[in-house]
């Protein structure tokens, strides 16, 4: 099937519905959705049933870094900075030193078994040393298994940040074997540069997407989606245009507006939650579609030799070496290990030995493929099990909620007061969220005059105006109210 103007919106509502349908089964039996995502784009390519012709690497790679501009951005959203300081230091290891030890052991055991050049060994090695915690996570949940103490934190933020040094790493192995004469002054520049770059611009455009947000008036609610879509492209294009690390950046520029108050924040966490899903699926069949299952029979005994020595020494190693110096039990460290999930990441990353047009480079991409497929076919469906044989999982609460339970579920808490704005309060004439009101505390409505207001941070504060909050104790019912008259106590009327 030649795809055109006249059937590319059938054919891709055609494939959405299905990965969306199959996804929801999936759950049941503890698949990965990223396997069904791909299948869905083997089976509709040019060598399945679908009959689709897709050989395009340049747009698949384009389709793969607006993909994880969405993703990165969604996950760094949704980190939390109380769960990240309890394994800050472990996480920033994992993500950096813990990616360069499995690219080398990688790159070393590639260049032993195979006829690729020590460089490429590298290269395939370090396009394949990040984890994709996605699938894990949806398993877990699916299950109703929980992790003991520190473990999903530092998943969580090892999968969040390993990409850019994996992306970092995989641009200077493919500089070295396209220009072999640089010398290492000129790589260590260019990894400055790219981190520094990366750091530096993401945490000033959290900052920025925070003062604009709330400082700009919108006539329509819909148009805070559109505007922090276009703040978080422009901060990936424009930290790639200056050389910087675009991922690390749209990653970071997410976690420090995800930990700041901001208008619309629920609902516009949850519209980039939705957008996520979307460029994951579309991500996944893109990849599917660009994999020929024909091509991939010669590369399969390699491909299996390099999963396992990924999956039983190369993770494991990065892994106990890594976490040494930290307070990491013998259980936890093999958990940590088992759950080196490998996912749509390395698969973008393998389409630019492609588009540079490098003369492996097709065995890469099918050899990165494979990898990726088995490590979430072996790893990905016996994560809850390897939970429980290591005696580190706990009950999860499979309790379905409700719509107020999913919308109240971080702030509802067990006192309820009723605070009245006086005129001398300086928080008259202000927004909520320019309060920085205690996070631990719920305005649920504002009364003022004879109308019921239900607020939202945009909401200006009016002399005469009556709160009703909800708060964990009276402890939070103080910090609430010192926010908005510093200079009293507070009376409760509950």
């Amino acid at each position: 099937m030649i795809i055109n103007v006249d059937n590319i919106l059938l054919v891709s509502s055609i494939l959405l519905v299905l990965s969306v349908l199959f996804a929801k089964t999936s759950s049941r039996f503890g698949v990965p959705a990223l396997l069904l995502f791909l299948g869905i784009g083997m089976i509709a390519g040019s060598d399945g049933p679908g009959g689709i012709n897709f050989d395009n690497p340049k747009l698949a790679q384009f389709i793969g870094a607006f993909s994880l501009c969405f993703i990165l951005f969604s996950g760094g959203l949704d980190t939390k900075r109380h769960d990240v300081q309890r394994v800050i230091w472990p996480g920033i290891l994992l993500s950096s030193a813990g990616v360069l030890i499995t690219c080398t052991l990688v790159g070393v055991f590639v260049y032993m078994v195979t006829d690729f050049s020590f460089l490429e060994g590298l290269l395939l090695g370090a396009i394949v040393s990040s984890t994709d915690a996605a699938a894990v996570f949806s398993i877990l949940r699916s299950k109703g298994v929980g992790l003991k103490g520190r473990l999903r934190p530092l998943l969580e933020l090892e999968s969040g940040s390993n990409d850019p040094m994996a992306y970092v790493l995989t641009l200077i192995f493919l500089f070295l074997i396209t220009n072999p004469d640089k010398s290492a002054a000129h790589l260590a520049m260019l990894f400055v540069k790219q981190m520094v770059l990366g750091t530096v611009i993401g945490i000033a455009m959290g900052k920025v997407m925070q003062f604009i947000i709330n400082r700009i008036k919108l006539d329509a609610d819909g148009l805070y989606s559109v505007l922090l879509m276009a703040l978080m492209l422009l901060t990936f294009s424009g930290t790639d245009y200056m050389d910087g690390n675009g991922f690390l950046a749209v990653y970071l520029a997410a976690f420090v507006l995800g930990n700041s108050d901001f208008i619309h924040k629920r609902s516009l966490t949850k519209h980039f939650d939705g957008w996520a899903w979307l460029m994951q699926i579309v991500l996944f069949i893109t990849l599917g579609l660009q994999v020929f299952p024909s091509q991939l029979g010669p590369q399969i005994g390699a491909g299996l030799m390099i999963s396992l020595f990924l999956i039983l020494l190369a993770r494991p190693i990065s892994i106990f070496l890594v976490l040494w110096p930290f307070r990491f039990n013998l259980r936890s460290k093999l958990f940590i290990s088992w759950v080196g999930l490998r996912g749509a990441v390395p698969i973008v990353f393998a389409t630019y030995p492609l588009t540079m047009g490098l003369p492996h480079a097709n065995i890469i991409f099918n050899l990165v493929f494979f990898i990726t497929v088995t490590s979430v076919s072996i790893q990905g469906t016996t994560v809850p099990l390897a939970a429980k044989i290591l005696k580190l999982s706990i009950p999860g609460d499979t309790r379905k909620k409700t719509i107020l339970d999913r919308e109240l579920a971080d702030k509802v808490r067990s006192l309820l007061d009723e605070i009245t704005i006086s005129p001398e309060f300086p928080c008259v004439g202000k927004p909520i969220v320019d309060l920085k009101l205690p996070h631990n505390v719920l305005v649920v409505m504002i009364k003022r005059e004879r109308q019921f207001l239900i607020p939202d941070g945009s909401t200006v504060l009016q002399a005469g105006d009556k709160m009703m909050i909800m708060a964990d104790d009276k402890e939070s019912i103080q910090r609430f109210y010192s926010c908005l008259n510093p200079n009293a106590a507070p009376t409760a009327t509950s």
